[in-house]
């Protein structure tokens, strides 16, 4: 390489360089705004996180705190005590509430409370359908068989999380009127679906047995 072409390279590197330190004078203060949202972001973020688990855990303590009472009646009033801070704590605590209210004999208020989380559209679907399930259990004595049955029927629709334990109450509802054969054929249904509970299918034999038929998941008798 020539004298000249060096000589060349090196003005050409320091045009650069002053350049680059033109750039950085100009609009450096974009990189240093950058940085700063970003950690700003970070800490933020932090912060929020921090916040949201010790309000969880206040919530955890209070709705723990609550469910302490002797009574059920002294449960249901501590724990309507307890203010959530998000909708998932919320449910929680209407579920818990409910319950206590229901062994308090105040029926319709769990009912109330039950119902607002099963329509809360911000919850997750099994929130929403564990509390219509338990609130359709509550009216068995005050909604008629075929509004029952119509709710138990969406509540077993393929794909719902609750669909076997809601085609056990359809079986009970046949039962009560009448519909011996029905009922069985649900039951043995239940029985042979691939996710049947141990449990439910304990329940689902003891009633075809009770109701005079032979479940079709236990040997067959040799006549």
């Amino acid at each position: 390489m020539s004298d000249t072409d060096s000589f060349i390279d090196e003005v050409t590197e320091e045009v650069r360089r002053d350049q680059l330190y033109g750039y950085l004078r100009r609009y450096g203060w974009i990189a240093a705004v950058v940085i700063i949202a970003i950690v700003g972001g970070a800490a933020w973020n932090e912060y929020r996180k921090s916040t949201a688990q010790a309000e969880a855990q206040a919530t955890g303590d209070a709705l723990i705190t609550a469910l302490q009472a002797n009574d059920a009646a002294g449960r249901a009033e501590d724990l309507a005590g307890v203010v959530p801070t998000t909708p998932g704590n919320a449910a929680v605590q209407q579920m818990l509430l409910s319950a206590a209210q229901s062994n308090s004999d105040q029926t319709d208020p769990a009912i109330a409370a039950l119902n607002g989380i099963a329509s809360n559209g911000e919850l997750p679907e099994i929130y929403r359908q564990i509390a219509a399930f338990k609130a359709l259990l509550l009216q068995a004595n005050t909604l008629s068989a075929d509004d029952r049955r119509l709710q138990f029927e969406a509540l077993a629709a393929p794909g719902k999380p609750l669909r076997l334990l809601a085609e056990e109450q359809m079986a009970l509802i046949e039962i009560d009127a009448g519909e011996t054969q029905a009922a069985i054929d649900r039951l043995q249904a239940i029985l042979q679906d691939a996710e049947v509970t141990a449990a439910l299918q304990d329940r689902a034999s003891r009633l075809i047995v009770a109701l005079g038929g032979t479940p079709e998941t236990l040997p067959q008798s040799q006549g």
